[in-house]
């Protein structure tokens, strides 16, 4: 408790920074006094600790809720809706972010030795409670923005400590396979890859699963078990948030925007941006207009 209450504070601290800095490449800290609307997101692989508050992210049809002392991890690029859930003014929402880095992982793997972890069969993200050593951790990182000196000759060792501490955690297995070359999920990352690049395309799985070195119903198969969706599914999903993202800020240009993320037709546009979103296009970009104008 001790760790998450200095946690919170410094946190808090560095959040109210305008503008905000960034002290350590790739961290975020993050305080919000309201509930959110969902929004969907594209998650790169990271840790993402709650402090403070608490926060859901959806995966297809699987619910992830954490809060105060409790971390996300998400090890492969996912399309994630997400929103706060509780948070007020006098009890805000409070986070920490920090990217997870494979080439680390796969380091501390090879000076381990052998290592003993269970197989994971589940999707590439999972919460779990932070124990105090990770937590410890975590702080002694944001102590080191007192002392702006000792970020670039401490905070390395600090962040292998925090990746350490996740690899022997109650998530062992999954961030695990971030480092291994041959892992289930380092294919599917590459699968990942190839769509993003083409997502606005029309995409052939045959061709996607020749550019990853696996055959289809492997990759379907693998696939499947990381991200909770097929391929196809997975670019839908990325074509809608990308447009959902551009359509906030542009409300009144519809079709452009559907035909921008690869919908030849506006009328399958709009029907799978209701399916997914629970409103038409210009309706739901309309609505998430006046929520941000209302909360500012």
């Amino acid at each position: 408790m001790r760790h998450l209450n200095e946690l919170r504070s410094r946190i808090a601290r560095l959040a109210a920074g305008s503008p905000r800095p960034s002290w350590i490449e790739g961290m975020t800290v993050f305080s919000a006094e309201r509930v959110t609307e969902p929004l969907g997101t594209v998650a790169e692989p990271m840790l993402s600790l709650v402090a403070q508050g608490a926060k859901r992210s959806v995966l297809g049809d699987r619910i992830f809720d954490y809060n105060a002392g409790q971390y996300l991890v998400v090890t492969v690029d996912l399309p994630l809706t997400s929103q706060i859930t509780h948070a007020t003014p006098t009890e805000p929402f409070l986070a920490f972010g920090l990217p997870l880095e494979p080439a680390l992982i796969a380091q501390l793997l090879v000076e381990a030795g052998r290592f003993v972890a269970r197989p994971h069969d589940g999707p590439g993200i999972a919460t779990s409670e932070a124990d105090e050593r990770l937590l410890d951790a975590v702080v002694r990182l944001l102590r080191l923005l007192d002392e702006p000196r000792d970020v670039p000759v401490l905070a390395p060792g600090v962040r292998r400590e925090i990746h350490w501490r996740l690899l022997n955690g109650p998530q062992a297995a999954l961030v695990r396979q971030i480092g291994l070359a041959d892992s289930q999920l380092t294919l599917v990352a590459r699968a990942i890859e190839w769509i993003k690049t083409h997502y606005d395309q029309v995409i052939r799985i045959d061709d996607l699963a020749h550019d990853v070195g696996i055959s289809v119903s492997s990759l379907n198969r693998h696939f499947r078990a990381v991200t909770a969706m097929s391929p196809l599914q997975y670019q839908k999903q990325l074509r809608l948030q990308k447009a959902r993202l551009r359509l906030i800020t542009a409300p009144h240009d519809v079709a452009a925007i559907g035909h921008a993320v690869g919908y030849d037709s506006p009328s399958q546009f709009s029907r799978e941006y209701k399916r997914m979103f629970g409103a038409p296009p210009g309706q739901d970009a309309a609505r998430l207009q006046t929520v941000a104008t209302v909360q500012e």
